[in-house]
């Protein structure tokens, strides 16, 4: 039997695959036997949560979450299931190509969907020009901070791999500083993001426009949770 670990950055990201069964130390039981840790972010984080659940019996990895988006053709909400993770370092992890594509036949007449390679970052790129050179140079069509750590986890330990991410922010969206402050932690701080907004008001508007990608991205995360199929069918 294949139980699933999935990895998320943060607790909002998460909490859309349902309550916890059980709570053991550094992860979660869900229901059907699902394994979940939320690492918070950055690939430090994201690669010692995902070696928690190979130990605690995991024998598939999913890296969970939000991206940005790098491909100027992908709106908020749309889905990433890359066929491959691209390192900082330039090295290439491929995904579970039959996991990847029953997910991609599953959820393409909900949501839109790519299977464009996903890059990993160790810093957030958050202006239109810099996410356009990252796209220029990898040939990602998304970005985000903890991918690739999970990739690695999972090769040297022999189980498949795959990465469910939704874009969040889109190419022709800059971050506004305040939230890129306010995330430094490697969790969102809301008092830090009030603090960055009372020093750059000019910002409220890219916030409010960027909450709204949220929650779309939100509603197809929460589309890909219920298809329950967090687990390979068959192992590659």
């Amino acid at each position: 039997m294949t139980v699933a670990g999935v990895v998320a950055a943060l607790d909002r990201e998460a909490r859309v695959l349902g309550p916890a069964r059980e709570a053991r130390a550094g992860f979660e039981i869900l229901a059907g036997g699902t394994l979940r840790a939320v690492s918070g972010m950055g690939c430090a984080a994201a690669g010692m949560a995902a070696r928690r659940l190979v130990e605690a019996g995991a024998t598939a990895l999913v890296s969970w979450g939000m991206a940005g988006g790098l491909d100027p053709d992908l709106p908020a909400g749309a889905i990433c299931l890359p066929r491959e993770v691209v390192a900082p370092d330039g090295m290439r992890f491929a995904t579970a190509s039959p996991w990847r594509e029953s997910l991609t036949a599953s959820v393409v007449s909900r949501r839109p969907v790519t299977s464009g390679a996903l890059l990993t970052s160790l810093h957030p790129i958050a202006g239109v020009a810099a996410k356009a050179q990252a796209r220029r140079e990898t040939g990602a069509v998304a970005v985000d901070m903890e991918s690739s750590a999970v990739a690695e986890v999972a090769a040297a330990s022999h189980v498949p791999f795959m990465a469910v991410r939704v874009i969040v922010d889109t190419a022709h969206d800059a971050i506004p500083s305040s939230v890129t402050a306010a995330g430094e932690s490697g969790q969102v701080r809301i008092a830090r993001l009030l603090a960055g907004l009372a020093r750059s008001p000019a910002e409220i508007v890219a916030v409010i426009r960027l909450a709204r990608r949220y929650h779309a991205a939100i509603r197809s995360l929460g589309a890909v949770a219920k298809l329950d199929r967090l687990g390979p069918r068959d192992r590659p």
